[in-house]
């Protein structure tokens, strides 16, 4: 599906979904450079092994580098002749936006803006940027569609996110640049963030400990299993958006532009309750969970779903890995990895 870029830049290529993208790519054929801060908002050993991994395919280059860093990131595009880009690197977590905002000013914001620029002065073709599900917020209508509005975040990496959005249709605007946005639902799989509800799922139920139910489980999430996401993305890829005449300024559309632009939703479009996550999690490891039942967490959403109607319309895949199956992949790597 790669054909078309010779060489892609791929941000925050020792994150979760940096890794698996940046393998799919070079299985595919393209050339990649790599570039992550191995900041330790969570455990850079797990970074570390997946670059050791990507460091052992030919055609794959790594730069250790933030994407705030003006100077460096002008030096990388300078250099890189980059024919794409797909930007992975932000400050991530709801709830850690709560104690530490300015992470996600510098990352998600000046880093974003970095990006934009080294696109628009150095000819890349085409710009592919992670969203988030978090953009829809207040909103309560499902499922959630690229077609809503979405001007109400309810937590402050929610807010850049949507600001990433904004910025990069910007310069769709005034240079051209074709940009695809990419509303990630709630990705899980092999090698996946420690920070996410599967990961301390499944270590607290190996250790004894018991888990953290918030909103006394009354909560569903549309999980995405990382394969569905990459097979997602390198379609995306190689579709370069063009302005769309169907665009009416009297009555705008959110989901895509008059300019070379567009967004996309990439979830498994099936809701799961989070006590049927934690059944799925409890039955792959043969194990029950001692649950805690919580409130809401401040900045947190009772439910995601995702209307992927357009991302199946336009590149012709729907994610269709079933929640029982991933997470099984999920605790056999995790079995395996830590030797548990």
């Amino acid at each position: 599906m790669t054909e078309s870029f010779g060489h892609v830049l791929v941000t925050g290529a020792a994150g979760f979904i940096g890794y698996h993208l940046a393998r799919r790519l070079l299985a595919d054929g393209s050339r990649v450079t790599g570039i992550d801060n191995l900041n330790d908002y969570y455990d850079v050993k797990l970074k570390q092994d997946r670059m050791a991994r990507l460091a052992k395919h030919h055609g794959f280059t790594f730069q250790r580098c933030d994407l705030a860093d003006r100077p460096a990131m002008a030096r990388l595009f300078a250099h890189g002749r980059f024919d794409a880009v797909v930007n992975l690197a932000a400050q991530a977590g709801v709830r850690y936006s709560l104690q530490n905002p300015h992470a996600y000013v510098d990352a998600n914001l000046v880093g974003f803006v970095n990006v934009l620029e080294g696109c628009r002065h150095h000819g890349v073709r085409h710009l592919v940027f992670a969203s988030s599900s978090s953009v829809y917020g207040a909103n309560t209508r499902m499922p959630f569609s690229v077609h809503h509005n979405v001007d109400h975040p309810v937590s402050l990496y929610a807010a850049t996110k949507k600001a990433g959005e904004l910025m990069a249709h910007t310069y769709s605007h005034l240079y051209g640049l074709p940009c695809t946005g990419l509303r990630f639902f709630t990705v899980y799989g092999p090698w996946g963030r420690p920070d996410m509800a599967l990961f301390l799922f499944t270590r607290a139920i190996l250790d004894g400990a018991p888990i953290q139910v918030f909103n006394h489980g009354r909560m569903q999430r549309d999980f995405t299993y990382i394969d569905d996401i990459v097979e997602g993305v390198t379609r995306v890829l190689v579709r370069v958006p063009g302005g769309d005449d169907r665009w009416d300024g009297d009555a705008p559309d959110p989901g895509f532009s008059y300019a070379p632009y567009r967004i996309y939703n990439i979830g498994n479009n099936q809701p799961v309750a989070l006590m049927d996550f934690i059944a799925a999690i409890e039955k792959a490891l043969g194990r029950t969970a001692v649950k805690e039942m919580r409130p809401m967490q401040a900045g947190d959403v009772p439910a995601t779903y995702a209307d992927i109607d357009d991302l199946a319309r336009d590149v012709g895949f729907r994610p269709a890995t079933p929640i029982e199956e991933g997470i099984r992949r999920f605790v056999d790597w995790y079995r395996d990895y830590y030797g548990v």
